[in-house]
């Protein structure tokens, strides 16, 4: 008999309405990842132990369900477990669920058996700097890891095979001149998201600082703040879309 799948467990919102443009989801986030990103949100659930059976996380999206659209499976980096991630991602598929995924790219494996198996429906990919300054920027070479990833999810958006896929870019004062060499292996087809870093001590660049670098772009981005939500930005300013702001 097989014995229990378990996840190292990070963490549960039962409704969120930021985590998917679009759309009201619940959020599981699975403990430990092995990148340090200076600017993590979830420090404290990048290391750790907290296993769990995936029944009980399966339970926690029951009570959800009646509020929700999807799962998100964040971290931590959730394909980092790979086979609690895959079950989870099944399962919710069979609860007539969409299945969404937030990663670093890290374990290119993982995402290639979520597509293949066709239960993801949406993924962001962050994309944390130059390639050549990766190795410095995380604190583990893992740069051939995350460009197998993009080619993976890009082809598959290609395809037919993965519905919804975005790069987001976290931008602090002063790292914007990167952004032409961090986009150049992103193709026009993908959604391209400009996210507002926030860290202590630094300078926040604004939603109109965003817009400015997109313009040197000279592709259409979104553009995500924490004050204004994301906005889907075609360039200049006065060509800027509808207004509607979605969070």
């Amino acid at each position: 008999m097989k014995s229990e799948i378990l996840i190292n467990f990070g963490g549960f919102v039962p409704l969120s309405t930021v985590d998917w443009r679009g759309r009201s989801v619940c959020t599981i986030f699975f403990r430990g990842c092995p990148v340090r990103c200076w600017y993590c949100q979830n420090k404290d659930i990048q290391t750790g132990t907290d296993m769990r059976s995936v029944e009980s996380i399966i339970g926690m999206i029951q009570d959800a369900q009646l509020l929700i659209s999807g799962v998100v499976f964040s971290g931590g980096e959730a394909t980092m477990q790979q086979e609690p991630l895959l079950y989870l991602a099944k399962k919710c598929n069979s609860m007539g669920l969409l299945t969404g995924l937030h990663t670093n790219g890290v374990f290119p494996d993982t995402i290639s058996l979520l597509i293949k198996n066709r239960c993801i429906d949406h993924i962001a990919l962050d994309i944390k700097a130059r390639w050549e300054t990766y190795t410095n920027r995380l604190g583990v070479d893992c740069v051939n890891e995350v460009k197998r990833s993009l080619s993976i999810c890009q082809n598959a958006a290609k395809e037919g095979n993965l519905p919804e896929f975005e790069v987001v870019i976290t931008l602090f004062a002063g790292y914007d001149d990167e952004l032409p060499s961090i986009i150049r292996d992103i193709a026009d087809t993908s959604t391209l998201v400009l996210q507002q870093g926030v860290y202590p001590g630094l300078t926040v660049l604004s939603e109109e600082d965003l817009m400015d670098i997109a313009d040197r772009l000279k592709r259409p981005v979104h553009i995500r703040t924490r004050k204004g939500g994301e906005i889907a930005y075609a360039g200049n300013r006065n060509r800027r879309s509808s207004g509607k702001r979605e969070r």
